[in-house]
């Protein structure tokens, strides 16, 4: 005995007044994309595509039940990128990016520079390392190679790679030059860890982020359904 309905191939089958009815699933009437709908739908495109590349990565999100529903409520607050349908597997480089989500300290990350030479300047100060406590790295690139996307990665930092600025442990080397990439520190006890997210000088995804971006980006999906004037009773 059929309860409910079933959908397959595009066929919907259901019981109606002890019929048996079968009738197409598939709808010709035109997808609703109101500009409220299109903007959520490019911010949710975004956070998921992020999402794609760093899964790869080992993470840390503790906060939810999911490492995914914990990301994409935090990359939520990113601003919204527009790109067009043939590129909506696109992901942009930007400040904010969330790499991980735990209970311990923040570490405040600033780029910088230490006697000419590019530096990552964290607010640890000498000697506050706790027992058992590890330092990931996390490297974001932006490459433009074909669809732009974002690619992570992460390595252990050893204490001893740190340098001392003004009391402040730092990392110094030539990378953090780089306005194509970024960075997240993140501090590690067993399993907990900071909330993190990623600092950088890049700013690409700004030219996706504009009123231009947003028009052409929606005309390549069919444009704007515009949203019946309703006049008051």
């Amino acid at each position: 005995m059929l309860v409910g309905s079933l959908r397959t191939s595009g066929v919907t089958t259901y019981m109606k007044q002890g019929k048996l009815i079968t009738r197409s699933s598939n709808s010709n009437q035109k997808r609703s994309n109101t500009m409220p709908q299109f903007v959520q739908r490019q911010k949710m495109r975004h956070s998921v595509s992020l999402w794609m590349m760093l899964k790869y990565c080992k993470t840390m999100f503790t906060q939810r039940p999911t490492a995914y529903n914990n990301f994409m409520s935090l990359a939520n607050r990113l601003p919204v990128v527009y790109v067009d349908k043939l590129n909506d597997q696109a992901s942009f480089l930007m400040p904010g990016i969330p790499m991980s989500d735990g209970t311990l300290p923040e570490i405040k990350l600033q780029l910088d520079e230490v006697n000419g030479v590019a530096a990552l300047i964290t607010n640890i100060k000498t000697g506050e390392r706790h027992f058992h406590e590890k330092l990931w790295l996390y490297t974001a690139v932006q490459d433009m190679s074909g669809v732009p996307r974002v690619r992570f990665s992460m390595r252990e930092v050893s204490w001893s790679e740190m340098t001392v600025v003004n009391g402040n442990l730092a990392l110094v080397n030539d990378e953090f030059t780089d306005n194509m990439k970024g960075w997240a520190l993140v501090r590690v006890i067993d399993d907990r860890c900071s909330a993190q997210t990623i600092v950088t000088r890049c700013t690409l995804y700004q030219q996706y982020t504009t009123e231009e971006a947003l028009q052409a980006a929606a005309k390549s999906y069919g444009g704007i359904t515009e949203t019946p004037f309703l006049s008051p009773n």
